[in-house]
C-alpha cells in the first residue's frame, strides 16, 4: 500500500530527476534557482530531493516547478 511518506519520496525524487535532466539540456537551474522561480523556500526543494520533507508539497507549487521544468505533473508520479 502507497502511503503519503512513498508519494512525497517518489515526488522528491522525480524533481531531483527532472531538474537533472533540465541541467544537462537546458542550463543550470540549481534548487535555489527552481525555489526562486517558484516562490517557494530552497529548503522546500532540498527537502523533497532528499527524501527528508514532513511537509510534502501542494498541487499548485508541484504545477509551478513542472511548467519551469518544462515537464507534465504527471511526470512526478512515476
Amino acid at each position: 500500500m502507497i502511503n503519503e511518506e512513498m508519494i512525497n519520496n517518489r515526488i522528491g525524487r522525480n524533481i531531483k530527476r527532472y531538474r537533472t535532466l533540465y541541467n544537462a539540456n537546458v542550463g543550470e537551474l540549481t534548487q535555489s534557482d527552481l525555489a526562486k522561480k517558484v516562490g517557494v523556500s530552497v529548503s522546500l526543494i532540498g527537502g523533497l530531493e532528499s527524501k527528508n520533507s514532513k511537509s510534502g508539497i501542494s498541487i499548485y507549487n508541484l504545477y509551478k516547478i513542472s511548467e519551469v521544468l518544462g515537464i507534465s505533473i504527471d511526470k512526478f508520479f512515476e
